[in-house]
């Protein structure tokens, strides 16, 4: 009888010994835990807008991408909060870039040439601010891989100036010339939904491939992001670089037709 109450502590014993390390992990993957990441995003930028040149004058369209070369200011940031499977995110991108250019064209009647040309001098800064507020939910969560899907809204406000003075002649006689500024801006909010995650690889798993996609539409005809990467992490944190690209594609009765970035990112990252 002693010997089957021994036996007996000692299976319950182990089974405690045994349960708790599992109980404690638990324990600690509901607590909340938090992600900031800082980071450079250096894209190129490509769109169309109709800039209006006054009240009975025909529409300026402008190709940004010939425009824009210089970026005159920039912030970019992320910050994840996650408890068990549930988690949000918020992504905040601002940027200030301008540029300018010019242009001859020489006309042309019933394909003989004839003395007129007309010089445009574009002055154009665009300001965006893209703010994607998601919440996610754990479907996978590995020590070697993570996925998660996600649902929330983005919401890009776009501000556009364009400055433009036009000047010709036709032979020897110049003609009258036109200059000023026009300015557009749209605020577009979007519902969007897509995925996330990371692989893991490498010694103790400190290599890692991030990812993330989204799409939606709501103010905008269509919109999506996509962000695929490579990390490393050390003890104080992460350190990644990614390629990134957001793509607006506004409907029909908006001056600001479509608006690309693509480029690479570079950041680091903390937990807590």
């Amino acid at each position: 009888m002693r010997l089957q109450t021994c036996i007996a502590a000692a299976l319950l014993a182990g089974a405690s010994a045994l349960a708790a390390p599992t109980a404690q992990a638990q324990d600690k993957a509901d607590d909340w835990r938090f992600r900031g990441v800082l980071y450079g995003y250096f894209p190129s930028l490509d769109g169309t807008t109709q800039f209006p040149s006054g009240a009975s004058g025909p529409s300026i369209g402008v190709d940004a991408s010939t425009l824009v070369s210089n970026l005159k200011f920039a912030f970019m940031g992320t910050f994840e909060a996650q408890k068990g499977k549930w988690g949000a995110l918020a992504d905040v991108f601002y940027s200030d870039v301008g540029g300018d250019g010019s242009a001859t064209r020489d006309f042309s009647l019933g394909g003989r040439a004839i003395p007129a040309d007309l010089t445009a001098n574009l002055s154009l800064d665009v300001k965006s601010t893209i703010v994607t507020l998601v919440g996610t939910y754990s479907l996978i969560e590995s020590p070697d891989y993570s996925f998660s899907a996600l649902a929330g809204v983005r919401v890009a406000n776009l501000d556009q100036t364009l400055d433009w003075a036009f000047s010709g002649n036709v032979g020897p006689v110049g003609l009258p010339g036109r200059s000023g500024r026009t300015e557009i801006s749209a605020t577009n909010w979007d519902g969007v939904v897509g995925v996330r995650g990371r692989a893991r690889f490498g010694e103790q798993g400190r290599w890692f491939v991030p990812y993330y996609l989204d799409l939606g539409t709501g103010n905008s005809q269509f919109t999506w992001q996509a962000v695929a990467g490579i990390g490393y992490a050390f003890g104080w944190g992460e350190l990644l670089a990614a390629w990134r690209y957001i793509d607006y594609d506004l409907k029909s009765d908006s001056p600001i037709q479509s608006l690309t970035f693509n480029g690479p990112a570079i950041g680091v990252a903390f937990s807590w």
